[in-house]
């Protein structure tokens, strides 16, 4: 099964079609690479009964991670990781030697298969990594209906 990714920071063509960015001017446009500093990274598995989405996203608080479903298929996963709030109090701010945290907000969007259940969708953080579980449908039995012979 393959998922599209929409609107990630840019077009790596050593990726898998399957989740090569559909948008090509992305990858020059500054504003796209700023935003994308703080964008988790995400893995995506199929299980029989439902799909896996797991985001990196330590040190983020329920309210910092938003999980919704956009147009009945494209799951949308959002939030904002933010400096440390001491670091924010302090009368003066810090000299930063090495800076490898990204902050910022992020955005990833998923389309979903035609049989995944947008109504039947979990979420769970536990130990920096989001886990958003989303059912599929139970394939609907084949009608057989009775021919009668006139």
């Amino acid at each position: 099964m393959e998922f599209r990714i929409i609107g990630c920071a840019n077009s790596d063509e050593n990726q898998p079609s399957a989740i090569r960015c559909p948008v090509k001017r992305c990858g020059g446009d500054t504003r796209s690479m700023a935003a994308a500093t703080a964008t988790p990274p995400v893995d995506v598995m199929e299980y029989p009964n439902s799909y896996v989405f797991a985001v990196d996203v330590p040190g983020l608080k329920s309210g910092d991670v938003k999980v919704e479903v956009e147009d009945a298929n494209i799951l949308t996963i959002s939030g904002e990781r933010k400096r440390h709030e001491k670091e924010m109090k302090n009368e003066e701010w810090p000299k930063y030697l090495k800076l490898e945290r990204k902050a910022g907000k992020f955005t990833r969007k998923f389309v979903l298969p035609e049989n995944a259940n947008a109504d039947s969708i979990s979420a769970v953080c536990r130990n920096g990594i989001l886990t958003v579980t989303v059912e599929k449908m139970v394939p609907a039995e084949p009608k057989t209906i009775q021919v009668q012979v006139a």
